[in-house]
């Protein structure tokens, strides 16, 4: 359940409109509900700022309906990360609202637009066009969150003019999600350039010394620019929410 929501059943017992029994019932769910094979935390957006977000890949298409229709039941949007898209067709005919993006596997819906209450803009970069399934994870994350967004994709190291042409967005962003395969330098070359918080996604893209991503997160780990923080592999959902705190900081919730 959304502060918004719990707020309004407050205010309706506050002026009268509802009863507390009829309260109670509409927040009895709080702060988790127990399917027997998932405990759904509801009470994480109110505790977090952010709803639960589902991973979809180990479970069945099944447990993902019954958990999306209870959160959706609870009038949070939802988020299916790691969907693929056979399990996304099965979870279609089970819930008929979802909207499928095979390119992040991410399947959504969105009850609520987003609240736009952060300082500025998230930008996702990508070192090459093999790494945007990951960037597009953390940029579609990084929207439903509650960011502006803006993307740039394919500005590896391998041609560093294609980064330096968007020297005056990438500026410009408040927070920079940096997504690279192979040996991972482009979060060290963009954070040697900026002023802002760079979070870096090793991807699992590469040849066979790369293993599997290892090889980006080591490099990133090690990078000789400071103020690169590393995420795990592949793990553009991660980013997406560290640079949604990064982007709150300071900024008081208040009222819907």
């Amino acid at each position: 359940m959304t502060e918004k929501k719990i707020r309004e059943i407050l205010d309706l017992v506050a002026s009268g409109g509802l009863s507390s029994d009829r309260a109670l019932d509409r927040l009895k769910h709080l702060p988790f509900e127990d399917l027997g094979f998932a405990r759904l935390d509801h009470h994480r957006g109110l505790r977090r700022g952010l709803p639960e977000v589902i991973f979809g890949e180990g479970k069945s298409a099944d447990q993902i309906a019954a958990i999306a229709k209870r959160m959706a039941a609870a009038g949070v949007n939802l988020l299916v990360t790691r969907l693929a898209p056979d399990k996304a067709r099965l979870l279609k005919r089970k819930v008929r609202a979802l909207d499928y993006r095979p390119d992040a596997q991410i399947g959504m819906i969105i009850r609520e637009p987003p609240d736009l209450r952060t300082h500025g803009t998230v930008m996702v970069l990508s070192a090459g066009t093999s790494d945007i399934p990951v960037a597009e994870e953390a940029a579609l994350c990084a929207e439903v969150f509650g960011n502006a967004v803006e993307r740039l994709y394919d500005v590896g190291v391998a041609g560093l003019h294609r980064l330096t042409a968007n020297a005056a967005p990438i500026q410009r962003a408040s927070v920079l999600i940096v997504v690279a395969g192979m040996e991972g330098a482009l979060p060290s070359v963009v954070a040697g350039l900026v002023d802002k918080p760079v979070i870096a996604v090793p991807t699992s893209v590469g040849y066979g010394a790369s293993f599997g991503g290892i090889a980006a997160l080591l490099g990133m780990l090690n990078s000789c620019a400071s103020g690169v923080t590393v995420v795990n592999i592949d793990n553009g959902f991660g980013a997406a929410f560290a640079a949604t705190m990064i982007n709150r900081v300071g900024l008081a919730r208040g009222r819907d």
